[in-house]
């Protein structure tokens, strides 16, 4: 059955935007409606069956426009099927789920959400912001360790999941 989905996400370098595009991608290739938008730019959600959103991970922090988005959101997230990802752990540790952020976590408890799955992230100097981030990136940490096969595997078990529920307008 087709869904409609809205995958939300915040970025800080680029690489969450992209793994929230491939996880529309496979969504629409299950034959689901999918919008996918960055968290400042979303309009009302009450046209959406299904909600994904995604973060940058830094320093155990989401970015501050997803977390405004499930706080702004949280009662109309409650009545729908939301799915949460942060992404950002690179070298040794990019492969260690990390822990949702308090407020995060909160929120997602609010929400009936299952908790953050975590995705390793993109540190290259040509995308890198900020001091740390960019003198890490000269580093031997500097990589691109998107998992692609990894997220369309998770988007296509969100697909199958959603496909299988009755909808009740």
């Amino acid at each position: 059955m087709t869904r409609k989905v809205l995958v939300v996400y915040a970025t800080k370098a680029g690489a969450t935007a992209g793994i929230a595009t491939a996880i529309g991608a496979e969504l629409r290739r299950g034959g689901h409606e999918v919008d996918v938008c960055e968290a400042t730019g979303v309009g009302p959600i009450a046209k959406y069956d299904v909600v994904i959103v995604g973060s940058a991970i830094y320093m155990r922090r989401w970015r501050p426009e997803a977390v405004d988005f499930l706080r702004k959101h949280v009662h109309e997230l409650r009545d729908r099927q939301v799915w949460l990802f942060h992404s950002g752990p690179v070298g040794p540790d990019k492969d260690q789920a990390q822990a949702m952020p308090r407020k995060v976590a909160r929120l997602a408890r609010k929400i009936g959400a299952t908790p953050a799955t975590t995705f390793a992230g993109r540190l290259e100097p040509e995308t890198a912001k900020g001091f740390l981030a960019k003198h890490i990136a000269q580093g031997n940490l500097a990589a691109d360790s998107r998992e692609w096969l990894r997220i369309a595997d998770w988007a296509n078990d969100i697909s199958s999941a959603i496909s299988a529920v009755e909808h009740t307008p």
